[in-house]
């Protein structure tokens, strides 16, 4: 049981290494940089839309979503573990629940962000 608990809580999956020059680590870590510029990306065309027309606070969260999910690959760029799963997990059922509410209340003819 003990060591269930430790895969499902603990467990470092993969690890960046810079002499590592494995396909794998070095695809795998770039682009977890570039799916986090992604979500930055994101997280900017949210934040300006609110700027622009400032229908709902909750757009901010909605940006602030994009910008944690964005910074956990960065993250995961380095390392992946069973935490940042966990936490990754938590950070997209809370940005889908908060896109669901954003584009159907305020954007409705909104089809991407």
């Amino acid at each position: 049981m003990n060591d269930l608990t430790s895969i499902i809580f603990r467990k470092v999956w993969w690890q960046y290494d810079v002499t590592d020059t494995s396909w794998f680590s070095i695809v795998y870590h770039w682009f977890n940089i570039a799916e986090g510029v992604a979500w930055v990306v994101f997280a900017i065309l949210v934040l300006m839309r609110f700027l622009q027309h400032g229908k709902s606070k909750l757009e901010l969260w909605y940006a602030f979503t994009f910008l944690l999910f964005g910074i956990t690959d960065f993250r995961e760029a380095w390392q992946q573990s069973s935490p940042l799963i966990w936490i990754k997990l938590l950070i997209l059922i809370a940005l889908l629940w908060l896109r669901k509410v954003v584009l159907t209340k305020f954007y409705p003819e909104a089809k991407l962000f």
